[in-house]
């Protein structure tokens, strides 16, 4: 039986790795922006209430809209888009099926508006914690948002 020389056998597998390896490359060279841009996320949750509110600006530098169906977080069983609106000079909150961020736009998820509304705390978070946030896209894509906990008072 022939035997290959080391080194070359050595050669021939690094090229076979480099080959390997190229193969990858063009899904780096084109991978796409996220579809959202997530800035200032914070929370805020009384001490000991089964309930937060998670407040953050959504910004979406691409091209075309990008609409948010659903919120998802492991650590309560409750995750909803809430809007605040005052009707008849009484706060109401309403549930939202979805957010939708134009091209080039910004939606401000604040106090007194839209909001992300956690319930059924699996374990107590404190001020100084970061809450993990998935915002399921339309399209089926996901935006990870981690939210650190303010103070009641914070704005």
């Amino acid at each position: 039986m022939p035997t290959v020389p080391v080194p070359r056998l050595l050669s021939a597998l690094a090229s076979l790795l480099l080959l390997s390896a190229a193969a990858f490359v063009p899904s780096f060279a084109h991978a796409e922006a996220a579809p959202l841009v997530v800035q200032n996320a914070w929370a805020r949750k009384p001490p000991g209430a089964d309930a937060a509110a998670v407040y953050f600006v959504l910004s979406n530098p691409g091209a075309k809209p990008v609409t948010v169906v659903g919120v998802t977080s492991m650590l309560a069983t409750h995750v909803m888009i809430h809007e605040t609106s005052l009707v008849d000079g009484q706060s109401r909150m309403r549930m939202r099926d979805k957010v939708t961020i134009a091209p080039g736009k910004s939606v401000a998820f604040a106090p007194e508006g839209l909001h992300v509304m956690l319930s059924g705390f699996k374990y107590d978070v404190l001020v100084g914690d970061t809450m993990h946030l998935i915002l399921k896209l339309q399209d089926g894509g996901r935006v990870d948002v981690p939210a650190i906990v303010r103070p009641l008072d914070a704005q």
